[in-house]
């Protein structure tokens, strides 16, 4: 590598002094992160702490807005859900992980797909299916115990604190389940074997050995699930808004829309969002702390397939308690939404002479607001794709192939916005683009497009850096040595060999472009809601068979482009 670096300035050398690629490549990355990441959080940061209307340093603020009993309220509810969540799902993830990677339960390819489906299901749309099938007021699944079983009282409450907790670990289990199935799949099974010829007992040898093994995996998933439990808006405001339960991201949001403009309200809007910011910060120190204490070594250079576990008569038990948890966890919330999209109206009896396509006609011919939204939707998908994987790409080229100084900065700039909650980076735009550096976007579309570049900067800088860093630079060197300039090298040699990783991180910031709630919800004008604040609107002005229209709508978009995604991603060659 020292080599190739020699080798590099050499060149840079012959094609003389003067300003060349690289050099704009790196100031074009430092100035457009600046602009998209710092500003936003710096902004954040001196509106807390500054009190403009008199220009002076004021903290008492900061007391002020901490001791707020709702405040208190809202944090310990972001704390208690956070933590619960975690648990519940890390639980779930690695029972389902062990069981589909190490068991021999049949019809493990059903399940497998069937585990994708809370991932294509924006969670805030899979609140309102639980929200319509377990609310305490009208849940179709409480009013038919009720009628049928003589009950009072509904005997399911989905709009409390529990029900928060129980739903956010349904959609955020697969995350702890995706890292450890792939730890389980990839063990060495010499290990176990030889605990097991020394006349170890089946249990002690997955409590003693696989488990122990598998915790890097199972501490990378759990955290984050904290993460993301801990900056979640969708759900908390889904299921706790008509309960009056708060966390963090919702009261931020509740502040914002109650400051109705004035300064001072905004000000406890950003105090509560470097709140929020310490609590997931707190969250990464300690993802980091254990993920650094203690490597496995669970992986060799051979070949191998782990032994499976011969299940016996727990088999179909097990298989039947599988596919019911899977049934009511992940099909029975999409099968309501559906039956519920085609209801004349919400609250009636699911009957067939109830059922109607009034609400598709709706949203596809009558409702000029739905159109807008499916266009801006797709607008700042395209666009938000397209504009980070352009400065993906070049960041990755620049930071692993130009190594200029400073190219940590340049990471941590880019990766900075994802690590802090949407609710806080719409805050951040919102004071850095609504006039503060002489432009003003709030209202319109181009603050969102900021906020998504923003947040989903780091997903196309990942990709493309892993296939980048698999091609060789003697591809790049031989083409220089041949007379093409740096860029000619560039566009012919290095992109067309990154190129699948290209198009699959384009998808990657598509999907939850199209989606997106958290940092829309803030940042949306009378002309630029999107797809996903429309539903939301919808369901809270209590039309929900239309809003469950638009979003069976949504959801086959997200699952037309997850599956051009899947065969992407299948057809990809090592480079």
């Amino acid at each position: 590598m020292l080599m190739f670096d020699r080798k590099n300035k050499d060149l840079r050398r012959m094609e003389g002094k003067k300003l060349n690629i690289d050099t704009v490549m790196t100031v074009l990355c430092f100035v457009l992160l600046i602009i998209v990441a710092i500003c936003p959080v710096g902004m954040i940061v001196y509106n807390a702490c500054w009190d403009t209307t008199t220009n002076t340093l004021d903290l008492a603020m900061f007391k002020e807005v901490l001791l707020q009993k709702e405040n208190i309220g809202a944090m310990k509810n972001t704390i208690v859900i956070g933590f619960m969540t975690t648990l519940i799902a890390t639980l779930i993830g690695v029972f389902f992980a062990w069981l589909l990677g190490r068991s021999d339960i049949p019809m493990k390819g059903t399940m497998r797909w069937l585990f994708k489906i809370p991932f294509m299901i924006p969670p805030f749309l899979g609140a309102m299916a639980w929200d319509i099938m377990f609310s305490a007021r009208g849940g179709y699944v409480n009013r038919w115990f009720m009628s049928t079983f003589g009950l009072e009282k509904p005997p399911f409450n989905v709009n409390t604190v529990i029900g928060i907790i129980i739903v956010e670990a349904i959609y955020m289990f697969p995350f702890v389940y995706n890292q450890v199935v792939a730890a389980l799949e990839r063990m060495d099974p010499t290990l176990e074997e030889s605990a097991r010829i020394a006349g170890a007992k089946q249990m002690y040898v997955i409590t003693r050995i696989t488990l122990p093994l598998v915790v890097p995996a199972i501490s990378s998933g759990m955290l984050l699930v904290l993460i993301t439990s801990l900056a979640n808006y969708g759900i908390p405001s889904m299921l706790g808004f008509s309960a009056k339960i708060y966390t963090l991201p919702t009261r931020i949001t509740e502040r914002m829309e109650a400051a109705n403009g004035s300064f001072i309200g905004i000000r406890q809007a950003t105090i509560l969002s470097i709140l929020l910011i310490i609590v997931v910060g707190i969250a990464l120190i300690m993802q980091n702390r254990l993920l650094n204490v203690g490597r496995y070594d669970i992986i060799k250079g051979k070949s191998m397939r782990p032994t499976l576990i011969k299940l016996r008569k727990a088999k179909y038990p097990l298989l039947i308690f599988s596919m019911l948890f899977l049934v009511i966890v992940v099909l029975a919330p999409l099968a309501m939404i559906i039956i519920t999209s085609f209801l004349k109206a919400y609250g009636l009896p699911i009957r067939l002479e109830n059922f109607s396509l009034k609400n598709y006609h709706e949203i596809f011919f009558r409702n000029n607001t739905v159109a807008t939204a499916a266009k801006n939707s797709l607008f700042l998908g395209f666009s938000a794709g397209f504009i980070c994987l352009f400065l993906g790409v070049m960041l990755s080229f620049v930071i692993y192939k130009v190594k200029p100084k400073g190219r940590g900065l340049l990471e941590f700039m880019a990766v900075l916005p994802y690590s802090l909650p949407g609710t806080v980076l719409a805050i951040g735009c919102i004071l850095a683009w609504s006039g503060a550096f002489k432009i003003n976007l709030y209202n319109t579309i181009w603050i969102i497009l900021i906020a998504y570049a923003a947040r989903y900067l780091s997903y196309t800088l990942k990709s493309c850096s892993a296939s980048l860093q698999q091609v060789h630079p003697s591809l790049e060197e031989a083409s220089r040595m041949c007379g093409a300039s740096r860029l000619q090298s560039l566009t012919d040699v290095t992109m067309p060999l990154i190129k699948p990783a290209m198009i699959s991180s384009f998808f990657l910031v598509f999907l939850p472009a199209m989606r997106e709630l958290t940092t829309s919800v803030l940042l949306v004008g009378p002309k630029s809601k999107t797809l996903g604040v429309t539903i939301y609107q919808y369901r809270a002005g209590g039309h929900i068979s239309t809003a469950s229209a638009l979003a069976v709508v949504t959801i086959a978009i997200i699952m037309i482009c997850n599956a051009v995604i899947g065969q992407i991603v299948k057809d990809r060659k090592g480079i």
